[in-house]
């Protein structure tokens, strides 16, 4: 058994470049909503849900992105409505939230 149960990481990378990333499309936001939501829902800590920030998760032009393991899903996502849904289906019941699945030919 791991530690937890499921791991959500939340790409908050930005580029100085002007090249696409996650963070200007308030992909903090989403981030800090969904570690509320998680500790709201009591499902954090060892045996639940770890709720993380990562750079790059190389597929900005889908983002914001969020990647779920050990599940290995991939959701972008639009506000905090979506956040909610993903924290209810997903991480509470394991119920993958496929209309927010990143389709796996979108990349950088």
């Amino acid at each position: 058994m791991s530690y937890f149960k499921r791991h959500i990481f939340f790409c908050l990378n930005e580029r100085d470049n002007g090249e696409e990333s996650c963070l200007p499309k308030n992909a903090k936001e989403g981030f800090e909503r969904c570690k509320s939501r998680v500790k709201a829902e009591r499902l954090a800590g060892p045996g639940g849900v770890r709720v993380n920030k990562s750079g790059c998760l190389d597929r900005c032009a889908g983002g914001p992105v969020a990647v779920v393991y050990p599940d290995a899903v991939w959701y972008t996502y639009f506000d905090q409505n979506d956040i909610d849904e993903i924290v209810e289906s997903h991480l509470k019941q394991g119920r993958i939230v496929e209309r927010l699945v990143l389709p796996p030919d979108v990349g950088k």
